[in-house]
């Protein structure tokens, strides 16, 4: 097992192979700017941002997989919010909960019964922490 986005488990096996490509990480600080008259702005360190992911994930009917059934396990994460872990070689990312805030998908093979045959999906991802409750 290469890893997990919550249940979509990512693994390359002589019978299947549900992986990903271009697999880019982002992070940012979080910044506020103090407008000064006369002057230029003062810069002050709010604290960290939350990290984004986006990936492309490659489904191949081929690969021992139902390519729409793929897409539509991960067309539910986004479009039910839910916050899941993510983990790459057995290691959670950021703070190990993760939500879909955008989904993409190219249907590039469908055949004549309407079943797609291959497709792709670009996801991203946002870092999820859970609100603090005093």
């Amino acid at each position: 097992m290469i890893g997990a986005l919550g249940q979509v488990v990512f693994v390359a096996t002589p019978k299947i192979i549900r992986t990903f490509a271009d697999f880019t990480r982002s992070t940012a600080g979080r910044w506020a700017n103090h407008e000064v008259i006369g002057k230029k702005a003062v810069k002050q360190w709010v604290g960290p941002g939350l990290d984004t992911i986006t990936f492309t994930m490659h489904f191949d009917a081929k690969y021992g997989i139902n390519p729409r059934k793929e897409m539509t396990a991960l067309q539910q994460l986004a479009a039910l919010g839910k916050a899941v872990p993510l983990t790459i070689g057995g290691k959670a990312l950021g703070s190990q909960m993760w939500v879909v805030t955008q989904l993409s998908q190219t249907w590039d093979v469908v055949n004549n019964d309407g079943n797609v045959v291959s497709g792709n999906v670009d996801v991203t991802l946002e870092e999820y922490l859970a609100v603090i409750k005093k």
